[in-house]
């Protein structure tokens, strides 16, 4: 889930060379990126109450434009579609708009590129927190509880959509990312993963509808085929990547068949040339061999642990040419300056996990550089 800052760690000991395959530039789809080490989205839970992004936000992602791509914390394409956690962003107002234009200026005059991750909570949603009925592809409950505005509480039996509501589902997801691009974002990622509306239909056990969202594994790639397609359409496919997660427990996520929708997935929307596909997975798993046989273009790898990765491996594949980038979580959290750590086998930052989620500053923005550790302090 993007509710836990914790997508690649990296070792506090390695030393990236300077020719490394991570660190040479490439094209992401129309966008130019100086290296292959990308920012995976992370929910910071700071946006204010009616989802438009904190005052703060420009200044968290400029300090990191440093990586080769921001991927934005998860954001929701409509009131519809908020409300799994308090305090996150949306992408369906003007205000909003005009906030996230802020947040990508800041980005590009830092030399950054940033897209941003467009989403539908789904079953995770709590009407405490979004205000709004709960949907699902079925009425199949998360096994999870959520913060709300009065504690914790249980996740409710989402109502099952309609077929006549999917189509509208659709046009937000488009209408989304028209904004990102006016907003002067370089791009957006769908959010299909992570057990949310898009990888709920996705899976054989969550998804046990009849008509052509359900059944088959081509049907259950359909949501997601079809969002994938209207927004490449509205913005170009070169300006769109797709996030997966096969097998994926997240908020309660069951799948029995963890490639079957998947194959059908990527080989309807493989002829688009979308910018990327961000699997979180596990590299040395079947899954991943079947994607990476059926996906011929841009991958970007995110593993999702949250123990110190073997960044070794990372830049083997990427060597070998089995991924085209990586993307990590904690260690860009805490490091507004990874690359340049990274490159000097300098010590990392430690993420502190209590302000992961809290309001304010403190392990939001005042993470210090090298540079500024360096600096002398005043009596």
């Amino acid at each position: 889930m993007n509710r836990a800052p914790g997508a690649l760690e990296i070792s506090m000991t390695f030393t990236l060379a300077a020719d490394a395959a991570l660190l040479k530039p490439t094209r992401i789809g129309e966008t130019a990126v100086d290296n292959r080490i990308f920012m995976a989205p992370l929910t910071r839970s700071r946006a204010q109450a009616d989802g438009t992004p904190s005052d703060l936000a420009a200044q968290y992602y400029s300090q990191r434009a440093g990586a080769g791509l921001i991927i934005s914390e998860a954001t929701a394409v409509s009131k519809e579609s908020n409300g799994a956690y308090l305090n996150t962003p949306g992408i369906y107002t003007d205000g909003h708009q005009a906030k996230w234009a802020e947040i990508a200026a800041a980005v590009h005059d830092g030399g950054g590129r940033m897209f941003v991750q467009l989403w539908h909570v789904g079953r995770m949603g709590h009407p405490d927190i979004g205000g709004v009925e709960t949907v699902g592809p079925s009425a199949i409950a998360a096994d999870a509880v959520t913060h709300t505005p009065s504690g914790k509480q249980s996740l409710p039996v989402p109502r099952a959509l309609a077929t006549a509501e999917i189509a509208p589902i659709v046009a937000d997801f488009r209408r989304a990312a028209r904004r990102a691009i006016d907003a002067g974002m370089d791009g957006v990622e769908i959010h299909s993963a992570n057990g949310y509306l898009l990888h709920e239909f996705l899976s054989d056990v969550v998804n046990q509808r009849t008509d052509a969202y359900g059944g088959s594994p081509e049907n259950r790639a359909r949501l997601t085929a079809e969002v994938v397609e209207a927004v490449a359409d509205e913005i170009g496919a070169g300006r769109v990547g797709l996030r997966i997660s096969p097998g994926n427990s997240a908020g309660d996520m069951r799948e029995v068949d963890t490639v079957g929708a998947y194959e059908a997935l990527l080989e309807r929307i493989a002829p688009l040339g979308l910018a990327y596909l961000h699997v979180l997975i596990e590299p040395s798993s079947a899954e991943f061999g079947v994607i990476r046989a059926v996906w011929e273009g841009n991958l970007v790898l995110n593993t999702g642990r949250e123990v110190d990765t073997d960044f070794c491996q990372m830049e083997s594949l990427a060597g070998w040419g089995a991924i085209t980038a990586a993307a990590i979580g904690r260690a860009f959290l805490a490091n507004p300056d990874l690359i340049d750590r990274l490159v000097l086998g300098a010590d990392l930052n430690e993420p502190d996990v209590a302000t992961f989620y809290a309001p304010g500053p403190a392990g939001y923005v005042d993470y210090p550089t090298l540079a500024e550790a360096e600096q002398p302090q005043s009596a």
